[in-house]
C-alpha cells in the first residue's frame, strides 16, 4: 500500500522489513515499514530516536544515503534523506521484497 494525497515528493513504496542500522555510534535493528527516493518511515522500540539524529541504514544489502530523524511519533518516526536513492533501486527493494511474501499475496493485484 503506497501513501497518497500528500506532499511527498516521490511515492513511497511498502516494506515491512528487519534492518540494521546506526545511530550514535550504535547498532541499531528497526521495521523500514516504506521506503522512497526521500526517505523513509522505520519503527522500532518507544524513545528509540530524537528529531534531528542521524542515520544510517542497510536494507537487503543496500545502503540508505545517510538520513536525519525529522519527526518521531511513539515507536514510528521518518528519516529524510540527505541525497536522494534512485528510483529503480527503491523499485529494486519494493519487487525483492514481494517476491519473499506467501504466493497468496499475489492474487491480490489489481
Amino acid at each position: 500500500m503506497e501513501e497518497t494525497g500528500s506532499t511527498r515528493s516521490s511515492d513511497r513504496k511498502r516494506l515491512d522489513l528487519l534492518v540494521q542500522g546506526r545511530m550514535r555510534s550504535r547498532t541499531l535493528y528497526v521495521e523500514v515499514i516504506d521506503v522512497s527516493e526521500g526517505g523513509c518511515k522505520i519503527k522500532g522500540r518507544h524513545g528509540f530516536a530524537e528529531e534531528g539524529e542521524k542515520v544510517s541504514l542497510r536494507i537487503d544489502g543496500v545502503r540508505t544515503p545517510l538520513g536525519k530523524i525529522v519527526w518521531v511519533d511513539g515507536e514510528c518516526a521518518g528519516i529524510a534523506f540527505e541525497g536522494k536513492m534512485h528510483p529503480a533501486i527503491v523499485d529494486h527493494l519494493y519487487h525483492e521484497r514481494l517476491k519473499r511474501k506467501p504466493a497468496s499475496g499475489k492474487s491480490k493485484a489489481a
